[in-house]
């Protein structure tokens, strides 16, 4: 176990996870936590040269196994180095991403093997589990309009509303980790939902 709060923030592309992390922290630093800001990929110097390879448009060619692995790579990289040291020391991490992105956009999205991308960022993290997982949910064909069209981004509407469906499962499935929260409205109007939805746990 470890003695900070690991919050994570997932949402489709778009959907204002940046925005809504930044808040967070600065709202829990004004009520006294020590709060750490972290996104994936690229939360580490590796990470951020594995994130090119994977957003990078150019490279058509990459695999959709290759994908599932660089993300992981990154993530192990990420707690190893950022995310668990910050936990032990005490502190609240607050990250843009986490396991259940490759779950939504390789399993539900590309439609690969659920179980698998399970195992293999379980073996990457040491088995580290979110404490709280706010959703921002939003209509894909919304949110994308607001992105800078990665490789990813690239892809088609129909994809990205099974990635939307997946993230409405998982949290159907782990209703006590999940916060669903709509991405709709003013980012104030958001911020007020997430706040309340983290209200209890910090």
């Amino acid at each position: 176990m470890h003695k900070g709060l690991f919050i994570t923030l997932e949402g489709v592309d778009g959907v204002g996870k940046t925005t809504q992390a930044l808040l967070l922290k600065a709202h829990l630093e004004q009520k006294g936590h020590e709060v750490l800001h972290t996104f994936e990929p690229g939360g580490t110097p590796l990470g951020g040269r594995i994130r090119e390879l994977l957003l990078d448009p150019q490279n058509k060619e990459l695999s959709s196994m290759t994908e599932i692995l660089l993300y992981a790579a990154d993530r192990a990289q990420h707690v190893h180095e950022t995310v668990r040291p910050a936990l032990e020391a005490g502190k609240t991490v607050i990250c843009e991403r986490f396991v259940d992105s490759s779950l939504a956009y390789q399993g539900y999205g590309l439609g690969l093997e659920l179980d698998a991308i399970r195992t293999v960022n379980h073996w990457a993290t040491g088995g580290l589990v979110p404490d709280v997982t706010i959703y921002l949910d939003a209509d894909p064909a919304e949110s994308l309009a607001r992105t800078h069209r990665d490789r990813i981004a690239q892809r088609t509407l129909e994809y990205y509303a099974r990635v939307r469906a997946g993230f409405l499962a998982m949290a159907q499935a782990e209703p006590q980790r999940f916060r669903v929260i709509s991405a709709e409205g003013t980012q104030e109007e958001v911020a007020s939902r997430v706040l309340e939805a983290v209200e209890g746990e910090v």
